[in-house]
């Protein structure tokens, strides 16, 4: 599966979470890290859901970039 993740750039550090997967967060002190991080946190969130008897949600959020200008 392929789920959307939102990656923010805070004061000393780089957090990461996932839309569609509640409470699935990292942290870490690079993107490259944090990339690392949530890929790892996804694939144990995962895990735990399955061992509860979960469902495990279909990937539904999506990013779209949209480009606007400032009025001068």
């Amino acid at each position: 599966m392929r789920y959307a993740v939102i990656i923010e750039k805070g004061q000393d550090s780089y957090g990461a979470y996932v839309p569609d997967l509640p409470g699935c967060v990292a942290v870490g002190d690079t993107v490259e890290e944090v990339k690392t991080l949530i890929q790892e946190a996804i694939e144990f969130h995962l895990e735990g859901m399955i061992e509860d008897g979960d469902e495990i949600p279909q990937p539904s959020s999506f990013v779209e970039y949209i480009e606007t200008q400032i009025p001068a």
